[in-house]
């Protein structure tokens, strides 16, 4: 069945449903929305705007992708303001993104496009306090921005209520799963209303597991891609990182925290580098372990016993020594260093996105290896993307967002009886952190319980939806939210 089509657009390619709307100009727009681009600064839509915004305005779950920067924020904001009722002073609007730098920023836009118009948006996230949220809920807040994390911890605490949902947006929804936010989005779920609301999810590349994770929050939703030549739905991605040659262990660190994979083998060329990284790698916290020729016989079985059951995060092995292993879930190969034989790329590539699941092959290279690289790209035919190697400020980022949504996590999960006892440490907690040579044992406790939290690789949604099937355009029913209201709250 033919479902959608490539349409030409200034020399790329657009993916879109046949049955495709017009694009929307600027003096198309309602003169409500006309004078928040003005108030923006906006003389003109940008293409990700002209082409979504009539399938949002038309109430179509749409799966937006367009690269960071196209301006997909007012693509659904534009919408949301000309969906809302003003004279509701409910939650009407919720736009869920994976960090705490989108949701201000996502929120700061918002303030802009509406100042003066009397609607109400609130920014939610963890790592704040509650007053200034609650005060917002109590005031009627009509656009909600927030993170996964928080937005559930008031849904939990009956302060926040979806029973007047009209728009639920979800941004950069790649990252939302790459941040291990799954778990509690499944968990809001269960908290929006049964009546039809118009969903949509923006994210700069559609891998199959995000596709899952669309069909299982949208009405059969439709694919819209403003750069259809690097549109992700194939089972595999290609990624390289160019790294410094001194420390290169480092950088590889950096990448695991940043691309957050929930079971990979890295492959390098020798037995040698194989063991110093292993053990590199299991001094940071990681779940590795070794595969070698120098291994013995009961330690390679005790490694593949892992292997088979799926219990080991990372394998660190050369091409010989992982020759014949094959693990049907595997979410990345690393390639640590370069393959010598171009073909190899594509034998090590070929262990992950295997029976239609999705997979992501990421290759660290020299600066000169890139061209290397490059050349094996073009003569295979695959698209390659670079990466920039992620800087001190954005580990320290990632690291502190993914470790707050950790301990949020556990603490929505302790009954009263545990939350009382734990009162007890409360005044040495706050004497802790006011003290300056006290401070190293509250970042030893956090460290030490981020390291434990490596060892469990992050839930990513279930395989066996079909991709086509959930791209399709025959209309379905929302699937049915699980018990009635007064047992989503319970």
């Amino acid at each position: 069945m033919v479902f959608m089509e490539e349409i030409k657009n200034d020399e790329k390619k657009a993916i879109e449903p046949i049955d495709t709307p017009s694009e929307i100009s600027m003096e198309e727009l309602m003169p409500e929305l006309r004078a928040a681009c003005e108030r923006a600064g906006w003389k003109i839509l940008t293409p990700v705007q002209a082409k979504a915004i009539p399938y949002l305005l038309a109430g179509r779950d749409m799966m937006v992708q367009s690269r960071t920067g196209s301006g997909k924020t007012g693509a659904y904001l534009l919408p949301i303001m000309q969906k809302i009722d003003l004279q509701q002073n409910a939650a009407q609007a919720l736009v869920l993104v994976p960090t705490r730098e989108l949701a201000l920023q996502v929120s700061n836009e918002a303030q802009m496009l509406l100042e003066n118009t009397g609607m109400k948006t609130v920014v939610v996230y963890g790592g704040v306090g509650y007053n200034t949220q609650l005060e917002a809920f109590r005031n009627g807040a009509q656009l909600v921005v927030g993170t996964p994390g928080r937005i559930l911890d008031h849904l939990l605490k009956n302060t926040l209520s979806l029973d007047h949902l009209k728009v639920l947006i979800f941004d950069e929804a790649d990252r939302m799963l790459s941040m291990g936010f799954y778990p509690d989005m499944v968990k809001i779920r269960k908290y929006i209303p049964a009546h039809e609301i118009a969903s949509s999810m923006f994210s700069a590349t559609f891998p199959p597991q995000v596709i899952r994770l669309a069909d299982q929050f949208l009405r059969q939703p439709q694919l819209l891609s403003l750069s259809g030549n690097q549109v992700h739905i194939a089972e595999i991605e290609h990624v390289y990182y160019v790294v410094p040659g001194m420390r290169k262990e480092r950088s590889l660190v950096r990448i695991i925290e940043t691309e957050n994979p929930a079971s990979a083998i890295i492959f390098c060329n020798t037995k040698d580098t194989v063991h110093y990284l292993s053990v590199v790698l299991k001094r940071f916290g990681y779940d590795a372990d070794e595969l070698s020729s120098d291994l013995a016989q009961s330690m390679r079985e005790k490694v593949m016993a892992r292997v088979r059951r799926g219990a080991l995060r990372f394998l660190v092995a050369t091409d010989v020594a992982a020759r014949g292993i094959d693990i049907p879930d595997l979410s990345h190969v690393i390639q640590y260093e370069p393959p010598e034989d171009p073909e190899a790329y594509i034998h090590r590539a070929g262990r992950t996105g295997r029976m239609g699941s999705s997979g992501v092959a990421i290759s660290l290279v020299a600066e000169m290896e890139k061209f290397k690289l490059q050349s094996i790209a073009r003569y295979y035919n695959i698209n390659m993307e670079e990466r920039p190697l992620p800087g001190d400020e954005e580990m320290e980022r990632i690291v502190a967002e993914r470790i707050t949504a950790l301990l949020e996590a556990r603490l929505r999960a302790r009954d009263n009886l545990q939350i009382e006892r734990m009162q007890r440490f409360a005044p040495l907690a706050r004497t802790l952190s006011k003290a300056e040579d006290q401070l190293a044992l509250i970042t030893m406790l956090l460290d030490d319980y981020y390291q434990q939290s490596l060892h469990a690789p992050p839930v990513q949604p279930a395989a066996g939806t079909d991709q086509a099937s959930s791209l399709q355009q025959k209309p379905k029913k929302r699937r049915p939210r699980s018990g009635n209201k007064r047992e989503r709250k319970e």
